[in-house]
């Protein structure tokens, strides 16, 4: 065993597959070329993964990336074809039982951080998709809208969930590829509901691990220009694509009533979010696959049914 290894754990046992040999895990890291040290940050700390097979790809959304480490394989897009469209862009050019998707922004503090996170999902064969906590390098508070429950409490606390932070995300390869992948129509905003959705419609469960973290900027969603249509676009696609007709205007109602509510006391981007929810509305965003009545009666049971 190495130094590096023994010196974090020093008693671990590697995982293996059925095969006897160590998980693999296809790698794949979304970058408009905008943030080369952090690109480069996030890489080193895959490549620092222990005890796991890696088959690392770099998407280029709108370039073609370059510099990378030896290994890594470059996936150039002519142009910028959205932020799920561009992660599906990487799956053909990785190998691996597991896909683990990465911001160019992010980092894994943790050299067992993969190894963990495939224990948990060979221990339970139940959760499709995970989570970590993300957590911000500097120290700055973690924004409760990362603690993807309705019922915040900690950051730390490990529960099953109906929405992901795309930020860091490990799933089964066959399942994402059963699903369908990441939801492309959506750009920007919303595709990590999408996926825990159809996860669950799998018949499995999405997992929040609270007692993992990756490492991730607090950084505002309002950063984008078109963050306040392409949110509103997107939840009414996103109840549009997914779920059976009775129980859309049930969705899109209760959430708009809570931006209703929010705008009381903040007014900013009424406009462009009204925009963005009659857009959704009078366009086809495709892919639809409505959840069944038996995957809304389990959303339901675990405290959450689809319409809220």
């Amino acid at each position: 065993m190495s130094g590096r290894n023994s010196a974090v754990r020093p008693f671990r046992t590697p995982l293996y597959s059925a095969n006897g040999s160590l998980p693999t895990v296809g790698v794949v890291v979304l970058t408009m070329g905008q943030r080369p040290a952090e690109l480069s940050h996030a890489l080193v700390s895959v490549l620092g993964q222990l005890n796991v097979k890696l088959s690392i790809a770099v998407v280029g959304n709108g370039w073609r990336p370059t510099g990378l480490p030896a290994g890594v394989t470059a996936v150039p897009l002519a142009h910028n074809v959205g932020i799920p469209a561009g992660r599906n862009a990487g799956v053909p050019y990785v190998t691996g039982d597991y896909l683990f998707f990465l911001d160019d922004d992010a980092s894994i503090p943790d050299p067992h951080f993969l190894e963990t996170g495939i224990a948990k999902l060979q221990a339970n064969r139940r959760i499709g998709v995970l989570q970590p906590r993300i957590t911000d390098p500097t120290g700055r508070q973690t924004p409760r809208r990362w603690i993807p429950r309705l019922r915040k409490g900690a950051a730390t606390k490990s529960s099953h969930v109906f929405s992901l932070l795309e930020a860091a995300v490990l799933t089964r390869r066959t399942l994402f590829d059963a699903i369908g992948g990441w939801g492309a129509p959506y750009f920007y905003a919303h595709e990590g509901i999408e996926l825990a959705w159809r996860v669950w419609n799998a018949g499995y469960i999405a997992w929040y691990a609270g007692d993992m973290s990756v490492a991730h900027p607090v950084t505002s969603p309002t950063r984008h220009n078109s963050y306040y249509r392409m949110n509103a676009r997107n939840r009414v696609w996103l109840a549009k694509r997914n779920l059976p007709w009775i129980l859309v205007p049930f969705y899109v109602g209760s959430w708009t009533a809570v931006q209703l509510v929010r705008w009381t006391r903040n007014p900013r981007g009424i406009a462009p979010w009204f925009s963005g929810w009659a857009e959704g509305w009078r366009t086809n965003p495709g892919g639809r696959k409505p959840l069944r009545l038996s995957t809304i009666a389990r959303m339901t049971g675990a405290g959450r049914p689809p319409i809220i």
